[in-house]
């Protein structure tokens, strides 16, 4: 299968594509420039919010959470963008990608700029703003997904080579780390999904491609993209069957990758699950 293109070359480094309602359709980041973008009745909206816009998600009472480059920081209903304090003050560490558990609370990973190994940690924001670190010895932090019974937790830490499962619970977190699969012939996962099958959608990140997994690990399936550096996927569309896919163009050569930095679509036969909100 093939996906679609659907939007020009418009985002630096695009990721983090989120559906929903409340906000009349798709939001994903142009994660360096600091915007969210937001995919309206085929109309692009760009909104600027901090220096680094590394993941958003909405919010049960309207507006959104979002990772910001030191922490986190919370969109009204009107858009107002109200930042945090910092969790951290080291400049050689950014946010880089997130998502809310079956809780509500708002987890997202960090990276070095440098991708120092192991230099980054994985962090749960909680309803009422206490921040807790979930991971710690993470390089650079990715995809985040539960499955759809919420007992198991899917996470990327990219330079692994491996979609990562873990059981989860609600109070003690992620535990159990065991291998879901090594991805074929150096891939590098980036940002996942999980559909209401329980199976995995990961993007790869050095693959031009998008690959879904069952829950026991077998590869059932390949979404070609037509740029090289696919960065996360989500499901979307009034059923929650399409799945977009964000690219980007941060060290591509343009001139060989011309559609790099689009966002695409495939119609993928299977359905996604409702986005999970912030309690916040």
């Amino acid at each position: 299968m093939r996906a679609e293109q659907i939007t020009d070359p418009i985002a630096y480094h695009g990721e983090g594509p989120a559906w929903s309602p409340s906000w009349g359709g798709l939001r994903w980041v142009d994660m360096l420039a600091g915007d969210i973008l937001t995919l309206r009745d085929d109309r692009i909206e760009r909104q600027h919010v901090a220096e680094v816009a590394a993941a958003v998600r909405p919010r049960r009472g309207g507006g959104a959470v979002i990772g910001i480059e030191r922490g986190f920081a919370l969109e009204s209903p009107d858009g107002q963008i109200d930042p945090l304090p910092e969790v951290w003050t080291s400049p050689g560490i950014r946010m880089n990608e997130g998502g809310c558990d079956p809780q509500g609370n708002f987890w997202c990973g960090s990276m070095a700029y440098d991708q120092s190994p192991g230099a980054a940690s994985l962090y749960r924001l909680s309803p009422e703003g206490r921040v807790d670190i979930m991971l710690e010895g993470v390089t650079v932090s990715n995809g985040l997904e539960w499955s759809p019974d919420g007992s198991l937790a899917y996470y990327n830490d990219t330079p692994t080579g491996q979609v990562a499962v873990f059981d989860f619970d609600p109070e003690e977190g992620l535990h159990n780390r065991r291998i879901l699969v090594e991805l074929p012939d150096g891939g590098r996962p980036d940002g996942l999904t999980v559909d209401s099958e329980g199976c995995v959608w990961t993007a790869v990140v050095n693959g031009g491609a998008v690959h879904r997994y069952r829950p026991d690990g077998t590869l059932d399936g390949i979404i070609e993209v037509g740029a090289g550096k696919v960065t996360a996927c989500t499901f979307g569309g009034e059923n929650l069957d399409r799945l977009f896919i964000t690219t980007s163009q941060e060290n591509v050569d343009t001139a060989a990758d011309p559609l790099a930095g689009a966002l695409f679509v495939a119609e993928v036969g299977v359905a996604g699950l409702p986005i999970r909100e912030f309690a916040g």
